[in-house]
């Protein structure tokens, strides 16, 4: 098990200490002004990186209308244009210098037409996946969570059939715990039946926590620690035959080590 934590939850010396990954999180690394790389930024952030043991993952920019996102590197994957592509384009090619295990991606917005939506994702998905078998990176796209109408691929099917319309080997899926136990009210069941749906297709894994029902605050996506909601993370023995990273989302380095615990505990239980 390759454990790893969002590059919010710490200092890289910290993660380094205590796990073996971390998912750089181009949005918030503080690399963009005004939608343009800051190259000197980033390079502070990859000498120190170079010092460090760490297997990386990288997390590129995605649509969000929250304070707390940057406007700057705002992507809708259904909706993009020369810059959209730059700012993936930027991120797939550091994973490939990184040798990341994974750039994870964002489904697209809905809008006004579920269907012209859904087609224009995988449209611009397909040229992201060309650019991702350039440079030798795999693309992971993110279920997201269907307490938000808004959200593209909410459910495990229209995952599936997103990655399946692609149809490339360098995309495959990110399965997130969190936002499944959101699409799937919080019954064990139904998650249960999620996991195992998508399992052939999962290339990394994002783990966190929530109470599986809408709040006003992001929607009920708290990113709790793994362990402090209600998800039971047994259901990741369902992902048999995968091999990659669970990075924990969460924002500090105790709910990092609590989430240590957790999975552990729960990949031992079959």
């Amino acid at each position: 098990m390759i454990l790893g934590a969002s590059s919010f939850a710490g200092t890289l010396a910290e993660i380094a200490s205590e796990i073996s990954s971390v998912e750089l999180y181009i949005p918030k690394l503080g690399v963009y002004r005004d939608s343009v790389l800051q190259k000197d930024a980033l390079k502070l952030i990859l000498d120190e990186l170079s010092t460090l043991d760490l297997h990386t993952s990288l997390h590129a920019p995605y649509f969000a209308d929250v304070p707390t996102y940057p406007k700057d590197v705002v992507v809708d994957t259904a909706n993009m244009g020369d810059r959209e592509f730059r700012l993936m384009d930027e991120s797939i090619k550091l994973a490939g210098e990184l040798g990341s295990k994974a750039v994870v991606l964002h489904p697209g917005r809905i809008g006004a037409d579920h269907g012209a939506s859904f087609s224009r994702m995988i449209s611009n998905l397909q040229i992201l996946a060309k650019t991702a078998e350039e440079y030798g990176v795999m693309l992971g796209l993110e279920n997201k969570e269907g307490t938000d109408p808004g959200n593209l691929c909410c459910v495990a099917s229209e995952l599936i059939l997103a990655v399946e319309s692609v149809n490339s080997d360098n995309l495959g899926a990110t399965f997130d715990i969190g936002h499944a136990n959101l699409t799937c009210g919080g019954d064990v069941v139904k998650l249960r039946s999620f996991a195992k749906e998508i399992a052939p297709y999962v290339v990394h894994v994002h783990v966190h926590d929530n109470a599986g029902v809408w709040t006003d605050q992001y929607d009920g996506d708290e990113h709790l620690a793994p362990g402090s909601g209600i998800i039971d993370y047994s259901v990741l023995n369902e992902l048999k035959d995968y091999q990659g990273i669970f990075n924990m989302e969460v924002f500090s380095m105790e709910d990092a080590l609590l989430g240590k615990s957790t999975i552990a505990n729960a990949l031992k239980k079959q």
